[in-house]
This record gives structure tokens, C-alpha cells and sequence, in this order.
């Protein structure tokens, strides 16, 4: 699944910028890591902190579950050469975001809407029936109908719900989960020009409401806890970094933190499935069970006091579907975890 990415037509403001770092990426490289990984994720963190990133190397050294690297999209051998890729760096991002910009300053185009706008629009969608669903005390195990309930009342009940968008982008999702009725909206990225498109669109299509912050999900300077978290191919980028495992690890102690408790974390990836997004979270309350076990607390654990930071909700179960060995599968998953 190939993604297709409208470059700027011989746009004199590309061409006239200074020459960076991110500029030595060719368009050659670009157009093959794109053709590789059909994604949209606006992170590959590049981050510092020795200390979370040895903690994250020692959990995965140690660990005896099904290891994040063994991950993909195909139940074939991983091939050497798409275990890692130029997605998984930020200079990557910052390179396609400066074209992106001179391409709406130009053009006005929006830039590239990864996954595509179906997929979009169904993860606002079938995201607000989630959380509507939640705000009325149902539980949720089955497939949502979007039309429940008045708009009136879905509406209240969206009221409530602050949202943040890790790994942005332009900043489309955000635009389109405030169609859906949400109202306290707010997108990281680690790329600044992803942040300065996504707010000249935002300004642009009449949705100033949404805050927009340069911020890296791997070394998160936020402080606040959002009912919704929502993630769209950014775990995915995470995971081609050359440290993409152990980056995968400290990308799940970080969203832990920042999802309220009894809020939802909504992931879409095209390089795991449903079952093996399931797989991670699992990793992650093994990771923490352990370090329950070790600091004495297993008592307290067993007793309801410290319960595993996330357990599945559900899934979209609309995408497009394929066989492939015997195997039924999607290109696309999007699943939604409760935060405990």
C-alpha cells in the first residue's frame, strides 16, 4: 500500500530555502521510504534521556514477552530493510513539513492526509460514538451505532471530553474530530513545521479553538491528563527508528501518563494489527506488574489497588478486509484501549 504525496510544483520558495540538515534527505530517499511505509506519523523521536532510554533497554533485555521489533503488518520473516526506515527521524518530518509549508503557501494545499480521508473521517466518527457511549455508562462490546442517542445529547456529552492528538501532523484529525462535536482539542508534534502548517490550517478553515504545541510524545514536557488521546501512524513512525523497540517501550510509559484515568487511547497503525496492538498493552502491564512484584506492592495489585494502566476496549471493525494465507486481515487497524 503505497502512499502518494503531492510535492510542491516548482515552487520557488522551496527552492529558495537555506540549506539545513534535513535537507540532505534527497527526494529519491523520501519518495522510497513513502513508497516503503504507507504511514502518516509525524514522530521518530531523536530523544535524549539516557536514563528512560537505558530503563526502556533493560525492560526490553529482559523481557519474555513477544518483543515490539518482531511487530508487522505481514506474517512473513521481517526483511531486513523494513525494520527500520527514514520515517522513524525527525529530520525526515522536518523535510517533508518544510515542503508541505511552501506548498500551501503557493498552492494552498493542505498537504498529505495519511491513511486517507476515509479512514479519517472513520476514526472521528466511530471515536465520538466510543466516547458517547462512555459518557452515557454503557459498555462497549460490540460495534457502536453512530446515529444512537440525539445530537443534542451526543453533543453534551462530548462537552466534557478534552482530547489531544499526539503526533499531529497538519493537524486534519483534529479539524475532524471538531466536526464531530469536541471542543477541547489540542495537537503535539516534534516537527515546528508541522505545527506552523497545522495552525495556518486550522486559522484557515475557522478552527483557531485548537492549541497546537511543538512537543516530542517520547519526552513530553505536558502536564496534563486528557480524557481522549488519540494516535494516528505515530506509534507506527516510532517503531522505524533503529532504536525503534526500545522507543516503542518508552512511547507506551509516556502515553500512560498522560491518558486520564478511565479515559480512552484510540492508536491507528498500518504496521500492527488489532491482535498485536493488544500484544503491546499486554507487554505494558507485564512491564508494570513486574516492577509492582519487585517494589513489594503485588499484595496491594491483587487487591484492586494498582491495576494494569490499560486493558482493550474495542475496534473498528469497518475497514476493508483481505485474506492472505488463511489469515483474514485489514491494511488499516484502528482499537481503543481504557485507561484503568
Amino acid at each position: 500500500m503505497a502512499a502518494i504525496r503531492l510535492l510542491p510544483e516548482d515552487s520557488d520558495a522551496a527552492q529558495a530555502r537555506a540549506l539545513t540538515a534535513a535537507d540532505l534527505i534527497s527526494d529519491d530517499d523520501r519518495s522510497v521510504a513513502a513508497d516503503s511505509w504507507s504511514i502518516k506519523s509525524d514522530y521518530g523521536s531523536t530523544l535524549d534521556d539516557d536514563q528512560r532510554h537505558a530503563d526502556a533497554a533493560e525492560a526490553l533485555s529482559a523481557a519474555t514477552f513477544r518483543a515490539a521489533s518482531d511487530y508487522s503488518s505481514d506474517k512473513e520473516e521481517p526483511d531486513a530493510e523494513a525494520v527500520t526506515s527514514m520515517l522513524g527521524f525527525q529530520s525526515y518530518w522536518d523535510a517533508t513539513y518544510a515542503d508541505e509549508l511552501a506548498n500551501f503557501r503557493e498552492h494552498g494545499h493542505a498537504g498529505e492526509i495519511w491513511f486517507g480521508a476515509d479512514v479519517m473521517e472513520t476514526v472521528a466518527s466511530w471515536t465520538k460514538s466510543l466516547c458517547t457511549d462512555i459518557s452515557q455508562g454503557h459498555l462497549v462490546n460490540q460495534v457502536l451505532d453512530s446515529k444512537s442517542g440525539t445530537v443534542e445529547q451526543s453533543d453534551k456529552d462530548l462537552s466534557s471530553w478534552s482530547a489531544l492528538d499526539i503526533g499531529t501532523g497538519n493537524g486534519l484529525l483534529l479539524q475532524e474530530l471538531a466536526k464531530q462535536g469536541f471542543c477541547d482539542l489540542t495537537g503535539t508534534d516534534y516537527s515546528e513545521g508541522a505545527i506552523d502548517l497545522a495552525r495556518h490550517l486550522s486559522n484557515r478553515d475557522g478552527f483557531s479553538n485548537i492549541k497546537l504545541l511543538v512537543d516530542d510524545i517520547l519526552d513530553t514536557k505536558l502536564e496534563r491528563k486528557y480524557k481522549l488521546v488519540v494516535d494516528k501512524g505515530t506509534l507506527d513512525a516510532i517503531g522505524l527508528h533503529p532504536d525503534g523497540p526500545i522507543k516503542r517501550i518508552m512511547y507506551w510509559d509516556s502515553v500512560s501518563r498522560l491518558v486520564a484515568p478511565g479515559g480512552i487511547l484510540v492508536i491507528t497503525s498500518c504496521n500492527s494489527t488489532k491482535d498485536e496492538l493488544v500484544q503491546e498493552v499486554d507487554n505494558l502491564n507485564q512491564r508494570r506488574d513486574g516492577a509492582s512484584q519487585e517494589a513489594g506492592t503485588l499484595v496491594d495489585q491483587e487487591a484492586g489497588g494498582n491495576p494494569p494502566p490499560f486493558r482493550y476496549l474495542d475496534h473498528v471493525r469497518s475497514y476493508p478486509t483481505f485474506m492472505f494465507g488463511g489469515s483474514v486481515g485489514s491494511r488499516v487497524a484502528t482499537v481503543a484501549f481504557l485507561r484503568n
